[in-house]
């Protein structure tokens, strides 16, 4: 605290010499997104190499001591899960369902319902809940909850700010974390920037152009100084398309688009069955069945139902072996459901995305399509599953566009995705995350005039 308020003093005098009032208000004002947006790259780093560190460390043992995941995979599970229930409720799940509600709270009235969505006590208990699962093999990603860390050092930014700093919206902070994250983790600064216009922005968007542009920016190339200038998967071969393709995307994105929202829908139901629990233990014997039947699968079936999965796009994208087994969407959609349901922090971005290839390359070999079309069915089925999910089929398609560097499909994913999001509203009109957003919203409201009676008495 001490270098803060050092940091403060020498800040203002510098800036008290500056005679162009209009420049000073607005590099004051774009100082604390550059600093979150240093941060935030710094903080995505770090975090993606310990979960892969973490996924690791999984591997190594189910191929050399199988037998020991009956253990850890309880044991991680219960420890991830008790994290967040005993520190931070609110950092189970994806954590984007969060930003989306402390967005939608953000106003001086609110204050202490958002610090219970967003604050350093979120990002401490995320990573290390998370990282627990992802050794337990949980089948999560950490794509949500980046963006979740991320707004969260955004919002704590703000807080810092001293009262004679330029006023700065809150909201507009959070919206730009969660755009600076997304960009940050997939190094996609498009997707990014359509997450935040397309997700979370209810307002014009040229309220907050500016600061998200140089954020995602310098969030981006903070990343890249560190990991490089890398794709998320890599450059899959597309040349060459068949003239009728266009029918096998339509049809891969109806099924990936039912099974994108059908997942949604079961997580809401299994989480509406939880909470009619009476006792702790109920959860507990929850989470040891839900990894003793992960373990089972992975043992006995396949391994694929472990992890965020992105070692199945990678082999069906980049090898000679395209064709997935046809339980493999099985067993994706079966580990995401139980990942997810277990209350634990950990994302549904990369499990989705695998879900959605194993459905494009399941497809594929029904048809015996050429390897190129195959690419083309799995990042259709891609875009569909994260589209159904979400239902933000622009972010899909920028996003997997980005990940692929391959923009001359873009007129076949928009395709998917637009085919998806139609097909989603059969199963339910809102996404998961809008519903768990009204569900986080209310909770807090409740708690919020549970605590205002106490008082009262």
């Amino acid at each position: 605290m001490t270098f803060v308020f050092w940091l403060r003093r020498h800040l203002k005098r510098l800036f008290d010499n500056i005679r162009n009032e209009n420049l000073k208000k607005n590099v004051l004002q774009a100082i604390p997104f550059w600093a979150a947006s240093i941060m935030t790259g710094l903080i995505a780093v770090l975090y993606t190499k310990l979960f892969i560190l973490a996924e690791d460390i999984t591997s190594i043992v189910f191929h050399y001591h199988a037998w020991l995941l009956f253990i850890l995979s309880p044991v991680c599970f219960v420890l991830a899960w008790y994290l967040v229930q005993r520190y931070a409720p609110y950092s189970r799940g994806s954590g984007i369902p969060q930003v989306m509600a402390a967005i939608e709270l953000s106003s001086p009235k609110t204050n202490a319902m958002v610090d219970k969505l967003l604050s350093a006590r979120i990002v401490i208990v995320k990573v290390l809940s998370s990282l627990i699962m992802g050794i337990g093999g949980g089948a999560i990603g950490r794509e949500g909850p980046t963006i979740q860390l991320s707004a969260s050092i955004y919002k704590i930014v703000y807080q810092i700010l001293p009262k004679w700093w330029p006023k700065i919206a809150k909201q507009n902070m959070i919206v730009t974390g969660a755009a600076a994250g997304l960009a940050a983790t997939f190094n996609t600064p498009l997707g990014g920037i359509v997450f935040a216009i397309e997700e979370l922005t209810k307002k014009h968007f040229s309220y907050y152009k500016t600061a998200i542009f140089s954020s995602v920016i310098i969030a981006g190339l903070t990343a890249q100084a560190l990991l490089g200038p890398y794709l998320y998967l890599g450059y899959p071969k597309l040349d060459g398309l068949s003239s009728t393709i266009f029918f096998g995307v339509a049809f891969v994105a109806v099924i990936a688009g039912l099974l994108g929202s059908g997942i949604g829908k079961v997580i809401l139901l299994i989480f509406k069955w939880k909470a009619s629990f009476k006792f702790k233990y109920y959860h507990v014997v929850y989470l040891c069945c839900c990894a003793f039947i992960m373990v089972f699968l992975a043992v006995f079936v396949s391994r694929d139902v472990l992890g965020s999965g992105k070692d199945i796009m990678e082999k069906t994208l980049f090898t000679s072996d395209k064709y997935v087994a046809w339980y493999t969407p099985c067993l994706r959609f079966i580990g995401s459901l139980l990942s997810f349901t277990t209350g634990a922090a950990g994302g549904i971005f990369a499990p989705a995305l695998s879900a959605g290839a194993s459905v494009g390359s399941l497809v594929a070999s029904w048809f015996k399509v050429s390897d190129i079309d195959t690419n083309m069915l799995i990042l259709s089925g891609m875009v569909g599953f994260l589209t159904g999910v979400t239902r933000s089929p622009f972010t899909s398609v920028i996003l997997v566009l980005e990940m692929t560097n391959r923009h001359t499909v873009i007129f076949h994913l928009i395709l998917a995705g637009m085919i998806a999001s139609l097909v989603s509203l059969i199963i339910d009109k809102e996404s998961l995350y809008s519903r768990l957003k009204v569900q986080y919203i209310r909770d807090l409201n409740t708690t919020d005039k549970t605590a205002l009676t106490e008082q009262v008495n």
